[in-house]
């Protein structure tokens, strides 16, 4: 099967593509305008399993028919599709057990099993709340026409369009796991973010929908799964039904894990077969460590990830949930900073802001309040001192407007601190605390220039944490929950659940903890907080 041997192309700007079945090899086609589709796709159970990678690929090549290397730089867009394809690929029971699937025990009342008898509609009709297996979402959406383009994303030096599909989350009319048999433990680890119980409350929902009567929370974390003095906490619907009321996390939470192989020995004498671990970068690399390690002793236990992280900063997500609710609590403290600012004569107000390497927070909250007039992250370095300083530039607000508000991100200047080679139980660098220094260094540049500023320092830090998630954040807290239980009755471990493209999908892990997802400083995004700042460059 060579992508070569398929004679068709596809056009952007089409409104679908057309799957047609070709002597049982799958091959994708453009729809061509005013022609009635030919057939679908139907790959069956196989392609959950890495046998039909093969079959997947040529699927996904032949939407690169008639792309060529490029002479130039020797880049290949068939060869790079089938790659991707590959490395998000997800990991499954079926690469270590000969499983047979079994009919989905899910079900809402208009998609619950007819009976038999009911000839109105054809056995096994499930109605069209399932998704196919072979469905995909496209991972990037903006053909660049060149790297100079705001915020570009290149895969070679010419920009070459090309298809990246992920996998679509959602439930499956087939299952790996008979309801009777699964212990499911869900486990929270790392700070505070807002939806956590959120997130708890429709995993325990959804798992009694699929009849799990069998559900624990891990107390405080991973230590929970080591330290034989906290108790497993039983969930029920009755348990969870109205904690999504309140901050914080029923199970609670703590930093830092202990050994991988200890951990596995506790999932094993316990006889879980599901966990749901919920945590950021730092904590979804040791749910992938738990998966490898089952894997290892072929163990048949299924570890899905909900990315946690109130700083936005996973990879290849649109968001995380937290982040719309750190924003928008973020006002309150922004607000009372020019309040403050403004009453005062030559007011100055800093509001810090959560982001230890990534300035999504501080940057949106800029946006949002519009009160802001500078904005500072860590991604972007920056002078205090000198004629293109940010003291200078305060002068100059001070002279013009008479007061001036400041939002930092916590990660911001850490280049003017002394290393100290600190960290704390997760492994993260101890931080320069940038606000209060911002605080220190104005009062005393203009006392030393002979000039009055009245400066006001607001960290709003544990406030925005603990408080419960937004109608937003409410609402992707729900979904990523249904589907991490989707994901994991479908049998797929290793994976987390994201929203991509206002879709939603499973990743494998290891390609959203490579490394941390920062604000890109050519980005529209970036130069739109510009706009409504009108800040200089400092650097």
């Amino acid at each position: 099967m060579q992508a070569s041997l398929i004679n068709s192309r596809v056009f952007l700007g089409q409104k679908s593509l057309q799957t047609v079945q070709l002597k049982k090899t799958y091959v994708c086609a453009a729809l061509v305008p005013k022609v009635p589709p030919v057939g679908r796709l139907e790959l069956g159970r196989g392609s959950v399993g890495r046998e039909s990678v093969i079959g997947r690929r040529v699927d996904m090549a032949a939407s690169v028919a008639g792309k060529k290397t490029n002479p130039t730089s020797g880049f290949d867009p068939e060869q790079y599709e089938r790659e991707f394809e590959e490395r998000f690929t997800l990991p499954h029971l079926t690469d270590l057990y000969d499983l047979k699937p079994q009919q989905t025990t899910f079900c809402i009342k208009s998609s619950c099993p007819l009976p038999e008898d009911d000839s109105e509609h054809p056995p096994g009709d499930l109605g069209k709340m399932f998704v196919h297996n072979d469905d995909r979402v496209l991972l990037k959406v903006i053909n660049y026409a060149t790297p100079s383009s705001a915020g570009a994303e290149c895969v070679d030096p010419d920009c070459t369009f090309v298809h990246q599909w992920v996998h679509r989350a959602g439930p499956r009319t087939e299952v790996y796991f008979h309801p009777d048999e699964v212990k499911a433990a869900i486990v929270t680890c790392g700070g505070l973010c807002p939806g956590l119980n959120d997130v708890i409350r429709q995993i325990v929902i959804t798992l009694e929908i699929y009849g799990v009567k069998n559900i624990v929370g891990i107390s405080y974390g991973y230590r929970g799964l080591f330290d034989e003095h906290l108790p497993e906490i039983p969930l029920s619907r009755k348990v969870v039904q109205n904690i999504h009321l309140s901050g914080g996390s029923l199970l609670g939470v703590s930093r830092g894990g202990g050994n991988v192989v200890d951990i596995a020995d506790s999932i094993e004498k316990r006889g879980i077969n599901m966990l749901f671990v919920l945590g950021g970068n730092g904590t979804h690399a040791g749910a992938n460590a738990i998966h490898n390690e089952c894997r290892k002793r072929r163990m048949k236990v299924v570890v899905v990830g909900v990315p946690k992280t109130i700083d936005n900063d996973i990879l290849l997500m649109d968001k995380t949930f937290g982040f719309d609710t750190a924003v928008e609590e973020a006002q309150r403290a922004i607000n009372a900073a020019y309040v403050e600012a403004h009453s005062a004569y030559r007011g100055v107000g800093i509001v810090k802001l959560m982001g230890r390497s990534s300035g999504f927070i501080a940057m949106h909250a800029s946006l949002a309040s519009g009160q802001i007039d500078i904005c500072l992250i860590p991604e972007i370095p920056f002078h205090l001192e000198g004629p293109d300083g940010v003291l200078q530039h305060l002068q100059n607000l001070l002279g013009s407007k008479g007061s001036a508000v400041i939002c930092v991100a916590e990660g911001a200047g850490q280049e003017l601190f002394e290393k100290n080679n600190l960290t704390d139980p997760s492994g993260n660098p101890v931080l320069g605390d940038i606000g209060v220094h911002l605080q220190q260094q104005i009062k005393k540049y203009f006392k030393d220039i002979g000039t009055p500023a009245d400066v006001k320092y607001i960290d709003p830090t544990y406030m925005i944490r603990a408080i419960r998630a937004n109608a937003a954040d409410g609402i992707l807290c729900t979904v990523l929950g249904q589907n991490a239980v989707h994901g994991a009755f479908a049998g797929f471990s290793g994976i987390t659940v994201g929203i991509c493209n206002t879709h939603y999908v499973y990743f494998p892990i290891p390609e959203v903890i490579r490394y941390p997802r920062t604000v890109d400083p050519n980005s529209r995004m970036w130069h739109r907080c510009l706009t409504s700042t009108g800040q200089p460059d400092f650097h």
